[in-house]
C-alpha cells in the first residue's frame, strides 16, 4: 500500500483532466487494489489507479509507454499521465467487459481468445530485449526456480508431492534457453476483456510486465481457463502464431508446479479458496500425469 489517499490522488487526476470527474471505487477486495472509475460531465470515463509497490508502478509505466501501444486503439488503456510521488496512473477505459464475468457463446469465446493470443504477441515483441534487459530475461527462469523454496516450505504437501516439485524445479534450472519476451505478467481471464458491441479482445492491468521467458505468460491460463477448454488454448495459440516448443512443454510444467505451490501456500493465508483450489487441482493433474 502507498501513502496517498483518495483525496490526494483524485485532486492530481482532476487537475490532470481538467474537470471534476465523478469518482467510483471500483476496486477488487483485496487490500493491494486502489483503483476508480472517474466519469466526466461529457461522459467520457477514465480510471485512476494507484500502484501497490513502486516497482510495481515502474513495470506499468513502462508498459503503458512503450509496449500497450504495439496492441491497438481500444486494445489496452492509454497513459493519460502519470505521477511517481502519488505512484498514480491515469488511464483511458478499454471497452468491454472481463471475459470471466460474461456469458459468452462458444464462438464468442473463441474469437476473445484468438484474438487475446494475437494482442499478446504483439505485446511480447514490443519490448526493446537489447542488453540488460536481454539477460534479465534469461535469467527470469532460474530466478522463479530458485525462489521456490520461499512457498514450499508453507504449502501443506505430501513427501510425494514434494519430491514431484522438488524434481521440476531441478529440471527448470536445466532447460536449454527458451524464447525471450516482454511478458504481461498476468495473462488470465480477469484481465482480458471482451466487447460483444465491438467483437474486440483487449488487456489491462500491466504491474506484473517484465522481461522473461514467453511461456511464462502462459502459466495462469494453463492452470486456470485451458485445464476444462483445450478449444480456447488451441484458438489462443492459433492467435499467437505458434505453438508451444517441445522445451517450452516441459517449462509450463514446471512453471505449473511453482504456481501450485504458491496458491497452496497463498490461498490459506489469505483465506482465498478459489486460489487454495487453483494449486490443489492442478497438483493433483501433475501427480496423475495429465497436466498439458
Amino acid at each position: 500500500m502507498t501513502g496517498t489517499t483518495p483525496t490526494a490522488a483524485l485532486a492530481w487526476a482532476a487537475a490532470a483532466l481538467g474537470a471534476r470527474p465523478a469518482a467510483e471505487d471500483v476496486s477488487h477486495p483485496r487490500e493491494t487494489s486502489r483503483v476508480w472509475s472517474l466519469t466526466l460531465p461529457t461522459g467520457t470515463r477514465f480510471y485512476l489507479k494507484i500502484s501497490a509497490r513502486p516497482v510495481a508502478y515502474e513495470r506499468e509505466t513502462l508498459a503503458l509507454r512503450h509496449a500497450a501501444p504495439a496492441l491497438g486503439t481500444g486494445r489496452a488503456p492509454r497513459l493519460r499521465a502519470s505521477n511517481a510521488q502519488h505512484l498514480a496512473l491515469l488511464l483511458t477505459a478499454v471497452p468491454g467487459h472481463p471475459v470471466k464475468r460474461q456469458t459468452l457463446t462458444p464462438a464468442e469465446e473463441a474469437r476473445a481468445h484468438r484474438q487475446a493470443g494475437t494482442l499478446l504477441s504483439r505485446f511480447h515483441h514490443a519490448g526493446d530485449l537489447s542488453a540488460a534487459r536481454r539477460k534479465e530475461a534469461a535469467q527470469a527462469l532460474r530466478s522463479t526456480a530458485d525462489g521456490a523454496g520461499n512457498h514450499l516450505h508453507d504449502a501443506c504437501l505430501t513427501v510425494p508431492e514434494r519430491r514431484l516439485v522438488r524434481g521440476l524445479t531441478a529440471r527448470l534450472r536445466a532447460l536449454p534457453p527458451l524464447p525471450l519476451a516482454f511478458v504481461h505478467g498476468d495473462a488470465g481471464d480477469r484481465n482480458l476483456l471482451w466487447s460483444p458491441a465491438h467483437r474486440r479482445a483487449g488487456w489491462i492491468d500491466f504491474a506484473r510486465s517484465r522481461f522473461a521467458t514467453a511461456v511464462q505468460d502462459f502459466v495462469l491460463l494453463a492452470c486456470t481457463t485451458w485445464t476444462d477448454r483445450p478449444d480456447l488454448r488451441a484458438a489462443f495459440l492459433e492467435g499467437y502464431g505458434r505453438d508451444l516448443t517441445p522445451e517450452e512443454k516441459q517449462a509450463l510444467a514446471c512453471l505449473a508446479a511453482l504456481d501450485a505451490v504458491n496458491c497452496l501456500a497463498r490461498g490459506p493465508a489469505l483465506g482465498d479458496a478459489a486460489v487454495t483450489a487453483r494449486g490443489r487441482r492442478t497438483l493433483d493433474r501433475l501427480m496423475a500425469g495429465v497436466f498439458a
